[in-house]
């Protein structure tokens, strides 16, 4: 009978996320795959080291331990093959790492099989295949920069913090932000604070991680389970973002409005385990204190089309 992962929260994270495997990569790009093989196949009893997902995976998977029942699964996926991916099996044994369904694909695209395994969250350095997932539109997936130096999060809870407009919330009120300036976003989101926002690529996300808090012993309030919205808006826009998660039903504990404030001390400050947002120029600082993804706009969108417009 096949197994129903639907009610979990299911990670698809590839081995570059999950693990260090920048030496390995760089090996493959400049001297092919003969001797990417023959480098692993040295190395495969050699422990690999943690990669910009790997505490948070840790962490999720710990949240079993906690709830009524199992409400996350973790799926790792990687173009390897399973002989050059047995070092892989390998540092998932020895970190301990609950996993038990791994995609080897062969040098295949990963994205064709996200629905297969009914993934919530792909998680990728990859930043081809994150956008196939994200035009796709079957679920959130993050580009993740590169891990912040000696990053070892000491909080037993799980920290997740994201960025609102194109990111939680569709990129209507970031286009209209950037095309018609502060005063124009600032008073369609007061005259519209009744409007919930549309849903943007990381919304089913959060309302499924809203999901599983309870399925803990302990009130929302004391959940091992954080989530946090960062962003850059502010008075008099804040109060849309806040009726809209009520009329989602969602619950998140930690807001932090910064009108244009630095969000990387916010986000050392919370210790978040990642941090989704959608513009660089946020992510080059907040990865070098926190594990960040970039979640990319969807092709030929208004703001795709307006950052390559900006780009040429």
């Amino acid at each position: 009978m096949a197994v129903d992962l639907s009610e979990l929260l299911v990670i698809g994270v590839s081995t570059r996320a999950l693990f260090n495997l920048e030496v390995e990569n760089d090996l493959f790009q400049s001297q092919g795959i003969a001797a990417f093989r023959a480098y692993q196949l040295e190395k495969e009893e050699e422990l690999l080291a943690p990669g910009t997902a790997f505490y948070l995976v840790k962490s999720l998977l710990e949240l079993n331990k906690i709830a009524h029942k199992k409400i996350v699964e973790v799926v790792v996926m990687s173009r390897n093959s399973a002989e050059t991916g047995f070092r892989v099996l390998n540092s998932i044994e020895q970190h301990q790492l609950d996993i038990t369904r791994v995609a080897f694909t062969g040098g295949e695209p990963l994205s064709p099989y996200i629905e297969a395994y009914d993934i919530d969250l792909f998680l990728s350095k990859d930043s081809t295949e994150v956008q196939r997932v994200i035009d796709s539109k079957k679920c959130a997936a993050a580009y993740l920069y590169a891990p912040p130096t000696d990053f070892n999060p000491i909080d037993t809870r799980v920290k997740i913090a994201f960025d609102a407009d194109a990111v939680l919330f569709s990129e209507e009120s970031e286009y209209r932000y950037k095309t018609e300036g502060l005063d124009s976003f600032q008073d369609y989101e007061k005259e519209h604070e009744n409007d919930a926002l549309n849903e943007g690529p990381f919304a089913k996300l959060l309302i499924k991680l809203s999901k599983i808090q309870e399925h803990f012993p302990m009130e929302i309030e004391h959940s091992p389970l954080r989530l946090a919205i960062v962003t850059a808006r502010s008075a008099p826009s804040h109060k849309r973002v806040i009726k809209t998660l009520r009329k989602w039903g969602v619950y998140v504990d930690e807001v932090y409005f910064l009108g244009g404030l630095a969000k990387d001390h916010v986000l050392e400050a919370f210790g978040a385990h990642i941090f989704f947002d959608d513009q660089d120029t946020h992510l080059q600082s907040t990865s070098l204190v926190v594990p960040s993804g970039k979640v990319p706009y969807e092709t030929d969108s208004p703001l795709d089309q307006l950052q390559k417009n900006k780009d040429n």
